[in-house]
Parts: C-alpha cells; sequence; structure tokens
C-alpha cells in the first residue's frame, strides 16, 4: 500500500511533512521545525510519532527535534557528516544507505551546497522525493555552505530520478521562484503557463507543493542551466552551465 503524505504548514512558509507507511502504521515528520503543529497532527489522527526525517541542521528543520523526542519517544535521523549539528540525532545516514519506515523505504541521497551534510530522501514507490532546501519548485537553496559547482551537481542528481517523481520541499517559496524564472526564461510557455496555475493555487489558500520532477525540469532554471536562451539572457552566451547556475544564485539572491 502507498505512503500517507500530508502537509503540516509551519512559521511563515515551513513545510513540514507527515508520512506514514500504511502497512506497519510507522510513522515520520520530515524536518519539524515547531513541534505543537506536528503534536496537533497526530493527535487529530491517534498516531504516535516514530522518527523524525532530517534533511539538514538549520534551526527551522530541527527546532523542534528534541521536544518531539521528549514527547513521543521518537527516533531521530539525519546526515551522518551533521551528526554534530542534528539535535537529539540516533541514526546517521551516509548517501546511499536506505532507510525504513515499517515496510516503506526511502534512498539517502547527499546533496551538499545549501549545506555541507545535506540530505534528501527518495521514496522510489511512492515517487516521492523530500528535497529540504535543495530543490524547490521552479528554484534552489541558497549557497550557505557550498558552491555553485557543488549545488549544482547536487541538483542534476536529482534530475536524474524518474520525471514522475513528486517533489515536496520544505518550504512554500513557489510563486517568488517563479516570478525570477521569468525574468531570465521569458520566452518559456509552459513556465507562463505554471506560473499562473500557482497563482491560482494561491489565491485558493491552497500549497503549491508537490510538483512532478519532469514539471521542474522544464520550468526551473536551476535545472535548465545547459539553456542557450537563458545564457544568452545573462549575458553568457557560450560560458559552461556552471557560470550560468552561479549567476542564476546570484540574480535570484538580490530579486525583490
Amino acid at each position: 500500500m502507498p505512503l500517507l503524505i500530508e502537509c503540516i504548514p509551519a512559521f511563515l512558509d515551513n513545510y513540514i511533512w507527515l508520512l506514514r507507511d500504511t502497512d506497519s502504521g510507522c510513522t515520520a515528520v520530515v524536518d519539524p521545525g515547531a513541534d505543537r503543529p506536528v503534536l496537533d497532527a497526530l493527535a487529530r489522527r491517534s498516531w504516535r510519532l516514530d522518527w523524525i526525517l532530517n534533511t539538514h541542521h538549520h534551526h527551522d528543520h530541527t527546532g523542534a527535534n528534541l521536544n518531539l523526542k521528549r514527547a513521543t519517544g521518537c527516533r531521530i535521523a539525519g546526515a551522518a557528516l551533521d551528526r554534530h549539528r542534528i539535535p537529539g540525532i540516533d541514526l546517521a545516514l551516509d548517501d546511499g544507505d536506505v532507510f525504513a519506515l515499517g515496510r516503506s523505504e526511502g534512498l539517502v541521497i547527499s546533496t551538499p551546497g545549501h549545506t555541507i551534510g545535506h540530505i534528501c530522501f527518495w521514496f522510489a514507490r511512492d515517487c516521492a522525493l523530500f528535497s529540504g532546501d535543495t530543490l524547490f519548485l521552479m528554484g534552489c537553496g541558497r549557497l550557505i555552505e557550498g558552491d555553485a559547482a557543488t549545488l549544482q551537481a547536487s541538483l542534476l542528481r536529482l534530475a536524474a530520478l524518474p520525471q514522475d517523481t513528486r517533489v515536496y520541499c520544505a518550504h512554500e517559496y513557489t510563486l517568488a521562484n517563479a516570478r525570477f524564472a521569468c525574468t531570465v526564461d521569458p520566452e518559456n510557455t509552459a513556465l507562463r503557463r505554471r506560473l499562473a496555475a500557482m497563482q491560482a493555487r494561491s489565491e485558493r489558500g491552497e500549497p503549491t507543493v508537490p510538483a512532478r520532477l519532469a514539471e521542474e525540469i522544464e520550468t526551473n532554471p536551476f535545472l535548465r542551466t545547459a539553456s542557450a536562451t537563458i545564457a544568452a539572457r545573462l549575458g553568457l552566451h557560450g560560458s559552461s552551465p556552471t557560470d550560468v547556475f552561479a549567476e542564476l544564485r546570484r540574480r535570484k539572491d538580490n530579486f525583490i
């Protein structure tokens, strides 16, 4: 049976993902920055919490670790590289490890760039990718602990997953990302259609996340750095995809 996935909004624009393996009843949350929304969601469903999965160490993704562990007795899994920065970690994971949530299996993919130890979880059976702050819808994370080449390589690893993979990122940044994407890829008709669709969803009060990886490959400029059109738009005709990526990231950092 499939993995149940539910969205728990937190703070202004964070998403905590609640996962339940329907075969075993084993339950996890991904990147809990706040405890009360998680505890309320569990109480409404009369579910126990077995695991916390952390994609990286930032406080808005790990801030509820210890409170949830005390309240529920859950265990915490995160990157081995970040074991010293993830509160309460019990299980240290490396690239290529398989995390078992009951009968649901998530492949651990190392995706440094936003942070050195960032990891993603890909549940192949359910075509579900929990991408943290590496891959956003029509965007990507900031370069906080890595460089452009490192983050670009991480994104290319994710882009190589099956295109029907659904991307569950950790923030509702979609509209701002889409507006920026339109400034560097204005002739992309799929991008304009997608922006309109995302605006409609936002106006209805609906999350824009998740989306299929195929849509990201078609409209996310950070996955389209080999595009001659985008390079020319940036004044980088003939430059390497890594140079294009670095310029995209620089411009997005200053986009209002």
